[in-house]
């Protein structure tokens, strides 16, 4: 395989042999998506040992130089995160130009983000926090892991993949400040509950965590086990509130119509914790606003400036 040198030295980070082939072009090679602010770069169909090659785009902003460092903000479903055109349902959260905004308005500090890519019919697989698992009835557990699961929880081994993976790789490759105080993980549904668990699974890793309409309920009906599951680790894990930032919100409409009373317990469960409202916990509700990525991009200056404030 004749691998240009920084890809050579990528698999080196990553400890892979030069045979594998997931850097090959993919099936349905995707367009890189346009963007007015900063620039972008992909990691086509990156390997790793824990998990499926997946595409992961790196933004970079206007004036990024490698003589200064960038606070790094790691986001799921990369694929709907910066234009519109390339995505599914013709939305996108818009990351690029929210941040810009906010560092035109010094509010704030510089950052990078890495757009990781969704796993398509994996994803459900990666997103759901494994240590939920054995907190639910076996009953409801195995028919979680049979058919929500498709018989295989990878939540562990993609976190692994963040941690072990691509994290070494981003700060091998790019300006970047590698501490935790700044390096933060952010989604939404799905996303927004691997983004809280990520943060209390890896304390030393990650300073700060955004879910935007966590979904709390694992599945797509409101039930008890799973909720309960995730409030019981929570009440085991929480990271410390000293050196840890989060940020949860719901809208009002859609699939979002069924977190509030969930996302109440969770935020009991912070306060109780330590975690003070406005300085280091924040958690909103957005009347009228639905299940999307137009909703999520319209809020999005918050939890951004919430979590990377100078």
């Amino acid at each position: 395989m004749n691998l240009p040198a920084f890809s050579r030295r990528l698999l080196a980070i990553l400890g892979l042999s030069l045979t594998v082939t997931a850097f090959a072009q993919s099936p349905a090679e995707a367009p890189l998506p346009g963007v007015q602010h900063g620039r972008i770069e992909r990691w086509a169909n990156l390997p790793s040992k824990f998990v499926d090659a997946r595409h992961v785009d790196i933004w970079l902003p206007d004036g990024y130089t490698p003589t200064q460092r960038y606070a790094v903000l790691y986001m799921h479903d990369g694929q709907m995160l910066f234009d519109a055109r390339t995505t599914w349902n013709k939305q996108a959260w818009h990351v690029q130009d929210a941040l810009t905004r906010l560092r035109a308005a010094g509010r704030i500090r510089d950052v990078i983000v890495v757009g990781v890519w969704n796993n398509g019919k994996w994803r459900h697989s990666e997103y759901m926090p494994q240590a939920f698992l054995p907190g639910l009835p076996p009953d409801f557990r195995e028919a979680l892991v049979r058919d929500g699961l498709q018989g295989k929880p990878q939540s562990d081994a993609y976190l692994r993949f963040l941690v072990e993976e691509l994290k070494p790789a981003i700060d091998a490759r790019y300006a970047t400040r590698p501490d935790r105080d700044n390096t933060f993980i952010m989604g939404s549904s799905m996303g927004g509950l691997i983004s809280v668990y990520a943060m209390n699974r890896y304390p030393e890793v990650f300073g700060g965590a955004a879910g935007l309409s966590t979904h709390w309920v694992g599945i797509f009906k409101p039930n008890a086990a799973l909720p309960l599951a995730a409030f019981n680790f929570l009440r085991e894990h929480l990271a410390d509130p000293a050196t840890h930032r989060l940020y949860q919100d719901h809208g009002t409409i859609e699939l979002d119509a069924l977190y509030a009373p969930y996302q109440s317990i969770v935020n009991s469960l912070a306060r109780e914790r330590g975690y003070t409202d406005g300085r280091n916990f924040l958690a909103l509700t957005f009347e009228g606003t639905g299940h999307n990525e137009t909703a999520w991009a319209q809020r999005l200056e918050v939890p951004l400036a919430f979590l990377l404030q100078p």
